[in-house]
């Protein structure tokens, strides 16, 4: 099993007002497919969050628009190729999954629930791990992604990599991340 963690970079002009990092651990296995552990690090209280210690219970069903609100969010593809999967966990539990044949051209939302979705809280760490359930073949190219939204309506939009303009998740030049097969040097 391997695992890289990468940092997030804050879109220029939608700057945090209380979050300061947000990363994202990668966890690639033959057996169990990929796993993404979103940790977002700063004054947790002041994030829009289910109230509580972080347990929750994945909805039986999805949500569409959970990217309004605090949202988790990756974006699938194969190398190369127009199409992808886009995958939104909120940390309530809810989660929605959409297959576009192209760049924002929806083709139908995908009933693809999330195997498992963990939270873990403290005063100045918020993590939430979802495995989708997805075996990724090697060449994939995957972006990640969140929206943070605090108590007082800042929204920040955390990305790999930003394309110039307004943030937008769904761009080419998002898919920053190429996986490599489990245990390749």
């Amino acid at each position: 099993m391997d695992s890289i963690r990468k940092a997030l970079v804050c879109h220029p002009d939608t700057p945090a007002r209380t979050v300061r990092s947000v990363a994202v651990e990668i966890t690639l296995s033959f057996d169990d497919g990929f796993a993404l552990r979103y940790v977002v690090e700063g004054a947790v209280g002041e994030i829009v969050l289910p109230p509580g210690d972080g347990q929750l219970v994945i909805a039986d069903s999805a949500t569409d628009g959970l990217w309004q609100g605090t949202c988790f969010e990756a974006f699938l593809t194969e190398e190369g190729q127009p199409d992808y999967t886009e995958f939104n966990y909120a940390p309530d539990g809810r989660w929605a999954c959409y297959q576009f044949d192209d760049y924002r051209s929806l083709l139908r939302p995908d009933e693809l629930a999330p195997w498992e979705m963990v939270a873990e809280r403290s005063d100045t760490r918020y993590a939430l791990r979802v495995e989708p359930g997805i075996f990724p073949d090697t060449g994939s190219k995957l972006a990640l992604s969140a929206v943070i939204e605090e108590l007082d309506g800042t929204k920040s939009y955390w990305a790999l990599a930003h394309p110039p303009g307004k943030p937008d998740f769904h761009h080419p030049d998002c898919f920053a991340l190429t996986l490599a097969a489990p245990g390749a040097a």
